[in-house]
C-alpha cells in the first residue's frame, strides 16, 4: 500500500510579527484568487446552452428513467460520470474518493433547485452491489447499452479502444482506461433539456473536499513522490490502518 511521505516540510521559523506580515501578504493573494474564482464562476454561468436532442434512458432502482426523470422535479441537474465499466469488480477508487461526499452535498443542493445524480456504464446490478458495500445513498443509474457516456466523453467508443489518443476534455489525449471521470450540468426549461456545462480531469478538483482540506496544510497533497496523483487513494473500506473502522465506531456511539 502506498503511504504518505514522513519527511517534514522545510519551514522558516520567524517571530509572531514576521509571521503576521507573511500571513497578510498571502491573504492579499488569496482575496485576489477569490475574486478571480468568482468571475470565472460568473463566466461559467453565462456559457451558452445546447439542446439535448437524444432521448436518453437509464436503468435505476425503480426501473427505466429518462434524463428528465433524473431532475426529480427540479430545474437543474448535475451528473457525476463515475468510472465503473461493465464487468469491473468495483468502481474507480478516485471516483469513490469524490463520491464519499455526495450524500452530504445532495441534500443541500436539493434546496437550491438542483439534483445530483451519478451515472456509470456498468449494469445496474453491479452498481447496486458496489453501492451497498460503500454504504452510499445517492441516486446512481446505469447507462449500459446507450450512447450517453460516449456522447459526454466519458467512455471510449469501439473505434477508440486500444488507440493511443482519445477525445477527452475537448482534445485528443492519452487516457489509461476506457472509462473516464467527469461532471455535466443540465437545465430543464419548460420540458426542454439543455446542456450547459461539462468538466473533466483537473476540473473536478473543486468537487474534492479532502483535497481542499489538505491544500491548507504544510505538506499539502503530498503526492510528488508518487507514480501518479491519487496513487495513495483507496476505497474507504480498504485502508489497512483501521481508521475508517474507528470513525464508524465513534459515529455509532
Amino acid at each position: 500500500m502506498t503511504t504518505a511521505t514522513t519527511e517534514k516540510p522545510a519551514a522558516k521559523i520567524v517571530s509572531p510579527a514576521d509571521w503576521l506580515a507573511a500571513r497578510k501578504a498571502l491573504l492579499a493573494k488569496e482575496k485576489e484568487f477569490t475574486r478571480l474564482r468568482d468571475d470565472l464562476s460568473r463566466q461559467r454561468r453565462e456559457m451558452p446552452w445546447e439542446k439535448v436532442e437524444k432521448k436518453y434512458k437509464f436503468e435505476g432502482p425503480k426501473g427505466t428513467e429518462t434524463l428528465a426523470d433524473l431532475f426529480d422535479g427540479r430545474s437543474q441537474l448535475v451528473i457525476y460520470h463515475f468510472m465503473f465499466g461493465p464487468g469491473w469488480k468495483e468502481g474507480c477508487p478516485s471516483c469513490s474518493f469524490l463520491a464519499d461526499s455526495f450524500d452530504a452535498a445532495a441534500i443541500h443542493m436539493a434546496h437550491r433547485d438542483t439534483t445530483l445524480a451519478v451515472v456509470s456504464r456498468a449494469p445496474l446490478a453491479e452498481i447496486e452491489s458496489f453501492k451497498k458495500r460503500m454504504e452510499w445513498r445517492f441516486h446512481w443509474v446505469s447507462s449500459f447499452g446507450t450512447d450517453f457516456n460516449h456522447d459526454f466523453q466519458v467512455s471510449a467508443s469501439e473505434e477508440e479502444k486500444g488507440k493511443d489518443k482519445v477525445y477527452y476534455n475537448y482534445a485528443q489525449t492519452s487516457f489509461p482506461s476506457d472509462e473516464r471521470p467527469g461532471a455535466s450540468v443540465f437545465f430543464n426549461k419548460d420540458g426542454q433539456i439543455y446542456h450547459s456545462y461539462s468538466t473533466y480531469a483537473r476540473g473536478l478538483d473543486i468537487l474534492l473536499p479532502t483535497y481542499n482540506f489538505l491544500d491548507l496544510t504544510p505538506k499539502g497533497r503530498d503526492e510528488d513522490s508518487l507514480p501518479h496523483t491519487m496513487a495513495w487513494v483507496r476505497h474507504h473500506d480498504r485502508y489497512s490502518d483501521g481508521k475508517m473502522i474507528e470513525i464508524k465506531n465513534l459515529a455509532a456511539r
